[in-house]
């Protein structure tokens, strides 16, 4: 920026955002495959040495594949995101949108930074993969819902595909309320796909429900899915949850619930649950089941060197025989 620019950084950052399509927000591309339905955040797996193993990444996206999620979303915080470096982020999204090629889940990548204009970076090579939609948890950084409007307005101006909002995650003294959600969805048509878990996630998604369709296009829940049942009955989209380990069961009730079969919805949501429970008791059940299941070679994890007593082995092999019958692959 010049000497004596009268320009704001804030200002700065916009304008650059927009230079670098340079198309009005009204121009962004109409989505090309479903914002609805069961997206799973794909795990990361790692090789005995804690390295990325980006071989079994690709074959996590097969893997989804046939299990027949909507779609797919990496990184997330269940992604291990906060162990994850500048480089690794742009070599995984380069794997996954190559890997994504001819399957049927939408493919959303993360391109969240803790500031405008370290997300662009990443917004910028996402850009470049053209996967079906990108996402961005708010910035850490920002001090007011300006920076956010900041934020999002640049990645908005900078893509041309759906830019989902992740509710929570930002700036813990900044609250992305609704009525800022519903403003940004009227400014660029390419706003308003949510991922709805900040505070009391029911209420807000009984709010931002007015407002669909229009400036609000997608609502999907998180918070491991926990009360998707009940966000289903709301007329909410779908769920947006770490549990790439029974992919397949997730994808078999958001059918049951288009079918409207609600008692068979609440039969294997129940059981779904029973695992769910589970994961909070035996840290590291995520890549025991992924292992299990023939995606990952290791149940290492960044998080911790993850080893499995013979009763924690016990218990989690008893409990997933109530998934046995739903799974695809």
């Amino acid at each position: 920026m010049p000497t004596g620019s009268r320009y704001s950084r804030r200002q700065w950052l916009t304008t650059l955002g927009a230079a670098l399509v340079p198309c009005a927000a009204s121009a962004a591309a109409a989505p090309r495959k479903s914002m609805r339905g069961a997206f799973m955040i794909i795990a990361t797996p790692y090789t005995e040495s804690k390295a990325i193993d980006y071989e079994d990444l690709a074959e996590e996206v097969k893997f989804l594949d046939r299990c027949g999620v909507q779609g797919m979303v990496w990184p997330q915080h269940a992604s291990d995101l906060k162990f994850l470096t500048h480089e690794e982020r742009m070599r995984g999204m380069e794997v996954l949108a190559e890997a994504a090629r001819g399957t049927k889940p939408t493919l959303v990548l993360g391109v969240q930074a803790e500031n405008t204009e370290k997300m662009l970076e990443y917004a910028r090579r996402a850009e470049e993969l053209e996967p079906d939609a990108v996402i961005a948890i708010p910035p850490t950084e920002a001090k007011s819902l300006d920076d956010y409007r900041e934020y999002y307005s640049a990645l908005c101006r900078l893509v041309r595909r759906p830019v989902f909002c992740q509710t929570a995650g930002g700036a813990p003294e900044v609250e992305p309320t609704v009525e800022f959600i519903v403003e940004m969805g009227r400014k660029f048509d390419n706003f308003g796909y949510l991922k709805e878990e900040y505070k009391d996630a029911i209420s807000r998604m009984k709010e931002l429900r007015k407002y669909r369709p229009g400036p609000i296009k997608s609502i999907l829940g998180a918070q491991r899915a926990l009360g998707w049942a009940y966000e289903m009955r709301l007329g909410m989209d779908g769920t947006l949850t770490g549990g790439p380990m029974y992919a397949d069961v997730y994808a078999h009730i958001w059918e049951l619930h288009l079918a409207g079969h609600h008692d068979e919805v609440r039969d294997v949501f129940s059981k779904l649950l029973v695992m769910t429970n589970l994961e909070r008791h035996i840290p590291g059940l995520k890549y025991y089941l992924m292992k299990k299941r023939g995606v990952f070679k290791t149940t290492v994890s960044r998080r911790g060197g993850y080893t499995f007593s013979k009763e924690a082995a016990a218990q989690i092999e008893h409990d997933f025989e109530l998934l046995k019958p739903y799974l695809r692959t």
